[in-house]
């Protein structure tokens, strides 16, 4: 059934969802983590690089008119506005038109824009498309984790969401490591080195763009628009490939729901479920993206800045103490997020939180005891971020999963933007104001309040948390279309459901 074809306004009854939630861990699913995941590579990149080749954009000679403070403060806030823009605008396309076509897309829209990046020539271009890379980046926030809850099972779910969006790190470290090559004016020119770093992000999406083909659409997407034809056929697919690999038959699927399908949801039915049906779990969103965003923005912003004021560190050796703290931030969600579907999401993300901010106020009375010089207070940063990362990679997760599937990428990106604009775009501009007075004491504030609003959070968690670990997203949240199957009536249901076949 294409697109054209589909029908709205029936009502089916389907193991679709079961179906995913039972399947064990298989090559195909290795595909998934690849195919959705290594953008946030390309994000890790993106954002270390301008952070850390600030004072070499700043120079003369670099080919841009452009102020150090502009790097660190208006284009990181431009970057994050566009991100938050974008996520408004093509989570809610997400939702209408597919998981699929949106994270196609918007991986076209990043790539353009790196790759423009590439050939700034004047400040203006330069922050027109830190805007519009940002712009991508936002529709891939809200298409990728839909896409990712949607096609991983329920028992992997935690652990691969935190891990998908721990890989951003993954991309800091290269980041960090490219910029060493870019400063070095014994290997490249100044006016040529940046721009061959933003040209290499762009290469590397057209890769991913490439790879991305072979990722299916959401069937739990297409089952509610009226395409269960599809999702049927994707499904058995799906089972065929993961039952070969095994070489045993897979079980019998525990569990069907009825939905009546429909083409989409009105404004006024998102905002309902959002603040009405679930006001708990918004607050609880809410909560966890403020006090990440504004902790992230502000020290991946910089860092670097920090190094090179309070520690005399040369510009070009900046990437090297960054790469430090990046693999720290890899590794939490990495060996935490195993945790976050056995022990629970409620326990795991309060106490990521409490503890990130608890050691980022320890860090912040030892620096301004002046007890710390770069390589401690980076050894400091790892410990902290270590937490911190699996923290913010599950508000991430928990927004994706605690609110109704037709929902799912407007509530993404509706908590993303909002959580990161109060936090993502003050965050830098603040930080880059108190860091830029050189005073130990402004610096210390900045530590002091991104450590408050992580133990806000926290503690937030530790009573809203959904223990929505090991569980269908179906039961986590129940879907807007979901019907009571007494109420299907036997001749819309003309024919009992074979294992796996969705009927109208």
């Amino acid at each position: 059934m294409t697109t054209a074809q589909a029908e709205t306004g029936r009502t089916v009854t389907t193991t679709i969802p079961a179906r995913l939630d039972r399947l064990p861990w298989s090559r195909w699913h290795w595909t998934i983590v690849v195919g959705l995941g290594t953008v946030w590579i390309l994000d890790g990149l993106e954002v270390t690089v301008v952070g850390n080749i600030a004072s070499r954009l700043s120079e003369s000679g670099s080919g841009l008119p452009i102020t150090s403070g502009e790097i660190t403060g208006v284009a990181a806030a431009l970057y994050v506005a566009g991100a938050c823009v974008g996520a408004l605008f093509w989570g809610r396309l997400t939702d209408k038109w597919g998981r699929k076509k949106l994270f196609m897309i918007t991986l076209a829209v990043y790539l353009a824009a790196t790759a423009l990046t590439a050939v700034s020539f004047s400040s203006w271009w330069f922050f027109t498309f830190r805007f519009l890379t940002g712009f991508g980046i936002g529709g891939e926030y809200a298409a990728i984790n839909s896409a990712i809850d949607e096609l991983i099972p329920a028992n992997y779910r935690g652990r691969v969401d935190l891990i998908i969006n721990g890989s951003f790190w993954l991309g800091a470290v290269g980041g960090s490591l490219l910029s060493i090559v870019a400063l070095n004016t014994d290997l490249l020119p100044k006016d040529v080195g940046w721009r061959l770093t933003f040209a290499l992000g762009a290469v590397l999406a057209l890769v991913i763009l490439l790879v991305r083909r072979h990722v299916p659409e959401s069937p739990r997407w297409l089952l509610i628009h009226g395409r269960d034809q599809e999702a049927e056929e994707i499904v058995t697919s799906i089972e065929e490939r993961v039952e070969t690999e095994k070489g045993r038959a897979l079980d019998r699927p525990e569990g069907e729901i009825t939905i009546h399908q429909r083409r989409s949801v009105s404004f006024v039915e998102i905002a309902r479920t959002l603040f009405a049906d679930y006001r708990r779990r918004s607050i609880l969103g809410f909560s966890l993206f403020i006090g990440q965003a504004f902790l992230y923005n502000a020290i991946t912003f910089g860092f670097g800045a920090i190094l090179t004021t309070f520690f005399d560190v040369p510009t070009g050796d900046t990437g090297y103490y960054f790469a430090v703290i990046a693999v720290g931030n890899f590794c939490g969600p990495l060996l935490l997020g195993k945790l976050f579907d056995t022990v629970g999401r409620r326990v795991m993300i309060s106490g990521t939180y409490l503890l990130s901010g608890l050691l980022l106020f320890g860090t912040a009375w030892l620096f301004d005891r002046g007890s710390l010089n770069a390589t401690t207070m980076t050894a400091c940063w790892c410990v902290v971020l270590f937490f911190a990362s699996a923290g913010a990679s599950s508000a991430y997760l928990t927004v994706s999963e605690v609110f109704p599937m037709e929902t799912r990428a407007m509530s993404i990106a509706f908590f993303y933007a909002l959580g990161t604009a109060a936090g993502g775009i003050s965050g830098p501009l603040l930080f880059a104001d108190l860091t830029g007075t050189g005073k130990v004491g402004d610096t210390v504030l900045a530590f002091q309040i991104g450590a408050a609003l992580m133990c806000a959070a926290g503690l937030v968690a530790a009573f809203l948390a959904v223990r929505a670990e090991r569980r269908s997203l179906e039961d986590i949240a129940k879907p807007l279309t979901a019907a009571a199957a007494s109420a299907v009536s036997s001749r819309t249901r003309s024919r009992r459901e074979q294992p796996g076949t969705a009927t109208a």
